[in-house]
């Protein structure tokens, strides 16, 4: 059986290889239905803004989406659990325009729904990378 903390970092792995593969069902699987995602420069976003932005309009193809992510701490208690760390994020469009590239720390709040983690808060510290 998994301990929480290899239950959440399995989490945070699929996130990122479904994210990478443009699985955008199962990383909204892996959220509460009332998450909340804390941005930099801009209102907090839902569950239906981030379905929303994460599939491209009409026939639009996906960006390319790279993540690199270092779990520094995760703390669990009961249902609920942190865990901050150093995330990369480089965006290159199917066209392959510009690439964008942030970097910098989140700090994460999970929730155990029905025995499952789930992603309930994310306050994303993000900034563009200057090349």
């Amino acid at each position: 059986m998994q301990t929480d903390e290899q239950a959440i970092r399995q989490l945070a792995a699929t996130w990122q290889s479904a994210t990478t593969a443009g699985d955008v069902d199962t990383v909204l699987s892996l959220m509460t239905d009332d998450v909340v995602f804390l941005l930099p420069g801009r209102a907090p976003m839902n569950k239906s803004e981030f379905a929303s932005l994460s599939r491209p309009a009409g026939n639009t193809p996906m960006p390319k989406i790279i993540g690199n992510q270092k779990i520094k701490e995760i703390q669990v208690s009961g249902d609920w659990a942190f865990m901050w760390s150093e995330l990369s994020v480089t965006v290159t469009p199917a066209d392959n325009s510009k690439t964008i590239e942030r970097a910098g720390h989140t700090l994460t709040v999970l929730q155990r729904v029905n025995g499952k983690w789930l992603l309930a808060r994310d306050a994303n510290l993000l900034t563009l990378v200057q090349r």
